[in-house]
């Protein structure tokens, strides 16, 4: 079993002074479409962490120079991190705090319509069936166990830097938008170099 790396990091004042000087690293936004299309940094392209997955072997030929991976706070980012580091892409760093600490920072973004983040969509699904099954619970024996279930599952997602629910409210339409075609990406990517 292979030890975890971590990439290093880099604070959004270094990252906007490069862009401010024109010497910024390529962007790899890995969070969904829906999300990105909220809100991002200017020139930076989207792949969503599953499609940066199954598409970084592709990815890699055309990655040569040093690649910033960008999510909400860096959870995604140190997984996309992880998968692109296993085909060999020495050059990755993390957004440091993601565009949570961008944002909070008043760097410059791309708006487009505004959205709940899947962060918010988690607390809200999480929040209404603890308190759904805990008021039920008071007619029907047993049904607070299924809250139970859901902050064991909470815990396990904070352990294991993973979210089980995260990942399915992202399969809703709300959240898909449309599908990130890696060729275009792919194109740019080619073209930008």
């Amino acid at each position: 079993m292979s030890a975890k790396r971590t990439a290093p990091s880099i604070t959004t004042a270094v990252l906007r002074k490069l862009t401010e000087e024109g010497r910024a690293p390529r962007l790899l936004d890995v969070r969904t479409p829906a999300e990105f299309r909220t809100s991002h940094i200017p020139g930076a392209y989207n792949v969503p962490l599953h499609t940066l997955r199954e598409h970084r072997a592709e990815l890699r030929s055309h990655l040569d120079e040093e690649i910033v991976l960008v999510c909400r706070s860096g959870a995604r980012a140190s997984q996309a991190e992880q998968a692109l580091a296993e085909v060999g892409l020495p050059n990755l760093r993390i957004l440091d705090g993601g565009m949570n600490a961008w944002e909070a920072a008043d760097a410059p973004l791309k708006r487009g319509p505004e959205r709940w983040d899947m962060e918010r969509q988690v607390r809200l699904v999480a929040g209404s069936i603890v308190l759904t099954t805990g008021l039920v619970g008071i007619l029907v024996p047993g049904a607070h166990l299924i809250g139970t279930a859901v902050g064991a599952g909470l815990t396990y997602a904070a352990l294991s830097n993973s979210c089980m629910m995260g990942v399915l409210l992202s399969k809703l339409p709300y959240n898909r938008g449309p599908r990130t075609d890696i060729s275009a990406v792919i194109a740019e990517l080619r073209s930008a170099a």
